[in-house]
């Protein structure tokens, strides 16, 4: 084994909306926070990163900022989003070397602009070979799919800024869509909610509890009322109310009917040989949307199609992702050419 191989810190990040998951190259995954950061608004320092960071989220003075750098699944702010890489690294990293080589996933829709912002990104953190991979092709691989074989599967990745959707078959993605509706979307139809029909202001931080403890998009077996604190928009001041969870699944309706709708077109738009593999072997379900209570039933009664949410969810795209760095030249088929 050449020097450098014993000792390079090659990684797969799976660089999310809402959070970045690192994986070691015979580590496994060693890293997965919040895709938050800190900084000093005048000097563009970066105070804090992930876990800390999200603790900060709407308490910060003026003189701080708290911001994701990522926005639908790219980046929107380079200069933090490179911080951050380089800050998550440092992070998991132990030795003095640089990692050598860095898998990246990024959305399927992503345009060559923002590719090429994503790989002078990482170089920027100090990679010296940049491998991309589409998130859903990733999915497939974290959840043991075989996506070299010549039939079908489904993959249904529902992020934090992007919701991917694939049919993939013989190495590649035969059609799909990325649609910039995901999760995101969803706690800001709760705070929407909240906003126009109980006339209080609650944070992202608040929305996003809810929508994990709560959030359905089919009827519960036992329906539950809970307590929102946030501020009245009408006097001002903190105020607590009661809602239910009918309301929170109305509230989630728009954005989940958009989903599955791209779903619909993208079963459409598939040849007929692989519907066939997909009505025997299923949608799968990636990704922390696909934890929202009842979203397989509703995808599964609105299309025919059986579905099934993959074990771990939140961290298919990164084990797939890492497996592809386990074995690059095995799946350089999958990657992503310049």
């Amino acid at each position: 084994m050449p020097l450098f191989g014993m000792f390079s810190n090659d990684i797969a990040i799976d660089l999310g909306t809402a959070n970045t998951l690192i994986y070691m190259k015979g580590k496994g995954i060693v890293l997965n926070e919040p895709s938050i950061v800190t900084y000093d608004v005048s000097s563009r320092k970066i105070i804090a990163i992930g876990e800390e960071s999200k603790k900060m989220m709407g308490k910060v003075h003026k003189e701080l900022a708290t911001i994701r750098p990522m926005k639908d699944g790219v980046i929107a702010d380079f200069e933090i989003a490179e911080g951050m890489i380089k800050e998550f690294i440092k992070k998991i990293s132990s030795s003095w070397m640089p990692a050598r080589r860095i898998v990246i996933c990024v959305p399927s829709g992503i345009t060559e602009v923002e590719k090429r912002a994503v790989r002078d990104t990482a170089e920027h953190a100090g990679a010296k070979e940049v491998y991309l991979i589409s998130e859903p092709m990733a999915a497939a691989i974290g959840i043991g799919l075989d996506v070299m074989a010549p039939y079908g599967n489904m993959i249904v990745d529902i992020g934090g800024g992007t919701t991917e959707i694939a049919v993939i078959a013989l190495s590649g993605i035969t059609n799909g869509a990325s649609i910039r509706i995901a999760g995101d979307e969803l706690t800001e139809s709760i705070i929407r909610f909240f906003r126009n029909n109980h006339n209080i202001l609650i944070g992202e931080r608040t929305a996003e509890e809810i929508k994990c403890q709560v959030g359905s998009v089919m009827p519960l077996k036992e329906e539950v009322i809970i307590e929102v604190k946030g501020r009245d928009l009408v006097a001002g001041i903190p105020k607590i109310t009661e809602v239910s969870s009918i309301e929170i699944r109305e509230s989630l309706n728009a954005p989940i009917t958009q989903m599955i709708e791209a779903v619909k077109v993208a079963l459409e738009k598939t040849a007929p040989e692989l519907s066939s593999d997909l009505l025997d072997r299923g949608i799968f379900l990636t990704g922390g949307g696909a934890l929202i209570k009842g979203l397989d039933e509703r995808i599964k009664m609105e299309t025919g199609v059986p579905v099934h949410v993959a074990e771990d969810p939140l961290t298919a795209v990164a084990r797939g992702t890492g497996k592809v760095l386990e074995d690059l030249d095995y799946y350089k088929k999958v990657l992503l050419r310049r």
